[in-house]
């Protein structure tokens, strides 16, 4: 847990710059939950997704070629599609089709618990060298939390769709099996030409995707509606400036400091779900929030003496 102690000092960037990129993550991944909602209403989930991704990875991978920036190699290239494929495939993608059924702020929620998967994953890649006490207490808190969300299927007026539960947990698994990837990954020297090469691998993959299920076949653009596509513009423009951020962060910032967007995009996206879609916020919502925020802040916060 040593890397717990270290400062963004330690790191390859200001700390003005990271706090910069951060409260970006903060604010914008927020609200790109009830973004993606608005954009499913009426545009086929895989294909929105696609068509947003292909957009901007396109557009940055073009821009840094322009700008002088080294043609990829086969391995990197190779590293950059495994990691789109983890996490804007399994990961986004689990998300903007479980928003078909299930409610922003509930969405960002179950994503919250990703930090807690990062934990888990971590120490079976170590090979048995297991978090500490506090650490595996807020991780059974989280996942208590996220239980009981997902128990609140039996019906009112903020139950769970099971389907759409399942998939943003095995999105959240994804996402944070290629955050922890994304660490040790072979990767483009330049920072930005590797995230526009990861958000062009993923866009094409839900593509070929969108294409398998029958997507682009129905999709009937008269029918979208104009929210859908100022939502959409939305996400491929502003959207994916965050991720490019948090891509950065991952690499210059140490991994609890990058870990409480976790708790924060969730409020920002109950917020919002509230007071804009008049999603609606429960006791039971608001207890399930309290037990995984609060467990991610608690393994996440540093350590004395370590």
């Amino acid at each position: 847990m040593s890397q717990c102690a270290q400062s963004s000092s330690d790191y390859r960037a200001s700390a003005l710059a990271i706090w910069s990129a951060l409260v970006a993550v903060y604010l914008i991944w927020g609200s790109t939950y009830l973004a993606i909602r608005y954009a499913v209403e009426t545009t086929p989930p895989f294909l929105m997704a696609a068509v947003r991704f292909m957009i901007s990875g396109g557009f940055l991978y073009a821009a840094r070629r322009t700008r002088g920036d080294p043609p990829p190699t086969a391995a990197e290239w190779r590293s950059a599609a495994l990691i789109g494929a983890l996490l804007l495939v399994g990961g986004n993608g689990g998300v903007v089709w479980a928003e078909q059924f299930v409610s922003s702020a509930l969405a960002a929620l179950l994503v919250a618990t990703v930090p807690l998967w990062m934990i888990v994953l971590d120490a079976c890649h170590r090979r048995g060298q297991w978090p500490d006490p506090r650490t595996a207490i807020g991780i059974l808190i989280g996942f208590s939390g996220a239980a009981l969300l997902i128990g609140s299927s039996g019906g009112g007026p903020q139950a769970m769709d099971l389907h759409g539960a399942a998939a943003l947990l095995l999105a959240s698994i994804s996402w944070a099996t290629g955050s922890l990837y994304g660490r040790r990954a072979r990767l483009s020297a330049s920072q930005l030409l590797g995230t526009g090469m990861e958000m062009l691998s993923g866009g094409v993959a839900l593509f070929v995707i969108a294409c398998a299920v029958g997507e682009w076949d129905g999709l009937d653009v008269g029918a979208v509606s104009r929210r859908s596509a100022l939502a959409l513009a939305y996400l491929t423009v502003i959207g994916s400036s965050a991720f490019v951020a948090y891509v950065w962060l991952l690499r210059v910032a140490p991994t609890p400091l990058v870990a409480t967007y976790a708790y924060v995009n969730p409020l920002v996206a109950m917020l919002l779900g509230y007071f804009l879609a008049e999603e609606p916020m429960t006791m039971r919502t608001l207890i399930a929030a309290g037990l995984i925020i609060g467990s991610v802040a608690l393994v996440s916060a540093p350590r004395r003496g370590v």
